[in-house]
């Protein structure tokens, strides 16, 4: 690109940014934050009991401004080398001021996915799980594959990932998986996940090298804050306590520490094994409780809403979502957007934003800012 080039590049990402500035409501969420932060200058805020959900909805906000206020100053920069570039027909200068449009440009691409997130619980912390499908020890394996690409993903994308649950398979993979993705918006990035997910592939457990077809459904809920009630009688819940499996010391394998509840009105069964303490495993479980609960509370008011329209649900379990092909080509392809991408191995590599992004807009049926 020529100076011309690069200075109308930079008038594009400014326009573009300011669009992307109004829609994520800055100037908005500057004043909440000054409102916040005035709180907890109050004498009694640090005794209220509503002060780690202020401070929480502060570190959110500062965090969402700080990502405006980094490209506005990018923005700046870029037009300064271009000026400079300019004015002594500095080389150096001009190609600091290429590689940062470039820079920028892919910073607003991946912002522009939070003026997609305006739902309820998008700003929540997501529970995902992992439960394979029919096939033993294939199925379990594409569990962990998948497993492995979402902690892949939110290692890229600076979320934070806690194990609730894992069984490990016999031979190889894993049974089932649960864990918790903490970040702003985890649950509005990941809650597109939900449903089936398709591999075909050469075995690599078949000793006749024959391509095979697994299935895994992945389900996303989001983690439900305490200030949202969720009723739960202690007569409904039976709870079981059994020996961790797996690696974790001697500890861990040794005691009863590992915590299974189900609620018996509903049926919906959790287990949580990861941490030493028999009593943190059970505030793990209920976490996972409350929001199963809340979520079907949620599927069971959508579905009398489609059934008023006259509409009908997919089976969750059958809604295939995505395809993973790795044989006899590479493939992978989201049914629902369309949307492919040939290089499955940096799918699995965690690469999933373009996804994440078009369903996103398909939902929203919104078009990139």
């Amino acid at each position: 690109m020529d100076i011309d080039e690069i200075r109308i590049k930079l008038n594009d990402i400014n326009s573009r940014f300011l669009k992307i500035k109004d829609a994520l409501k800055i100037n908005q969420k500057l004043t909440q934050l000054n409102e916040l932060e005035k709180e907890t200058l109050k004498e009694d805020f640090w005794t209220n009991s509503n002060s780690s959900k202020v401070l929480s909805k502060i570190k959110n906000l500062k965090y969402s401004i700080e990502k405006i206020e980094n490209i506005q100053k990018d923005i700046s920069d870029a037009t300064g080398y271009l000026e400079l570039a300019e004015e002594l027909n500095d080389n150096d200068s001009f190609k600091q001021s290429e590689k940062l449009a470039n820079l920028i440009s892919n910073k607003l691409d991946k912002l522009n996915i939070e003026t997609l997130l305006s739902e309820e619980y998008d700003s929540y912390n997501a529970i995902v799980s992992i439960h394979p499908g029919a096939g033993g020890t294939e199925s379990h394996d594409w569990a962990l594959m998948l497993y492995r690409m979402y902690t892949k993903w939110c290692a890229r994308s600076s979320f934070e990932v806690e194990i609730l649950d894992m069984q490990e398979g016999e031979e190889a993979g894993i049974k089932s998986v649960s864990f918790l993705v903490k970040g702003l918006n985890a649950y509005g990035y990941l809650k597109g996940e939900s449903g089936v997910h398709r591999l075909v592939r050469i075995s690599p457990f078949d000793a006749n090298s024959r391509r095979h077809t697994s299935f895994a459904a992945v389900e996303v809920i989001p983690e439900i804050s305490d200030n949202i009630t969720i009723d739960i009688k202690d007569e409904d819940i039976q709870m079981d306590v059994y020996r961790a499996s797996g690696a974790g010391g001697q500890h861990v394998n040794k005691t009863s520490s590992a915590v299974r509840l189900k609620h018996i009105p509903s049926g919906i069964v959790v287990t949580c094994q990861t941490e030493r303490s028999q009593l943190q495993n059970r505030e793990n479980a209920m976490k996972m409780l409350r929001a199963k609960l809340y979520n079907k509370q949620i599927e069971e008011h959508n579905k009398k809403m489609q059934d008023i329209k006259g509409q009908s649900l997919d089976n969750a379990w059958g809604s295939q979502i995505r395809s993973y092909v790795f044989c006899p080509y590479t493939l992978v392809k989201d049914h629902r957007t369309n949307f492919e991408i040939g290089n499955v191995q940096a799918v699995m590599d965690g690469k999933i934003d373009d996804f994440i992004f078009e369903y996103l807009k398909f939902i929203k049926k919104s078009d990139i800012i």
